[in-house]
């Protein structure tokens, strides 16, 4: 049985939201890298993006984030930019769902490689399962599960919704 968490308006307004607080936190900023984590992260990132610029005149780059999601350890991380295009940036790495927190550590821990001005993390929905010491900065709604739910992120033109399975 499904329960809808969020429809398309919450999920929007939480949208805004994000950004302006990536907006308030980078507001000297000129460029804003915006690392969405592949599939509903970076669909997120690209919405997150949107907003960010009709508020701020930074540049805002799109950076892809790949990994296995199953098994980020054996596949890597790789991103769509090199190491010289988000180096002493601003970086904000998004995902859909931090449930384990195993795909925002992994991404996390790429970035840290390369100095950078500060790193941020955002979440649509944060679920409090953590196998990693690992949080989400900008989170849109917090969730207590249990381990046999699953939160599914749908992201379709004016369908937007979050529900628990």
């Amino acid at each position: 049985m499904q329960q809808q968490i969020l429809n398309h308006q919450q999920i929007q307004h939480k949208i805004e939201r994000i950004a302006y607080q990536i907006y308030e936190t980078n507001v000297s900023e000129k460029e804003i890298v915006v690392a969405g984590i592949d599939g509903g992260g970076l669909l997120f990132a690209k919405k997150i993006m949107d907003v960010l610029k009709k508020i701020t005149e930074a540049e805002i780059i799109l950076c892809k984030v790949m990994m296995d999601k199953k098994d980020p350890l054996k596949s890597g991380v790789s991103t769509s930019l090199t190491e010289n295009e988000y180096a002493n940036k601003s970086v904000v790495l998004v995902d859909d769902v931090l449930n384990s927190g195993t795909t925002l550590i992994y991404g996390v821990h790429h970035f840290l490689k390369t100095p950078l001005k500060q790193l941020k993390t955002a979440v649509l929905v944060n679920r409090n399962h953590k196998k990693y010491p690992v949080k989400a900065d900008y989170k849109g709604i917090s969730l207590s599960t249990s381990l046999q739910e699953h939160v599914n992120v749908l992201f379709e033109p004016k369908k937007n919704r979050v529900y628990l399975d």
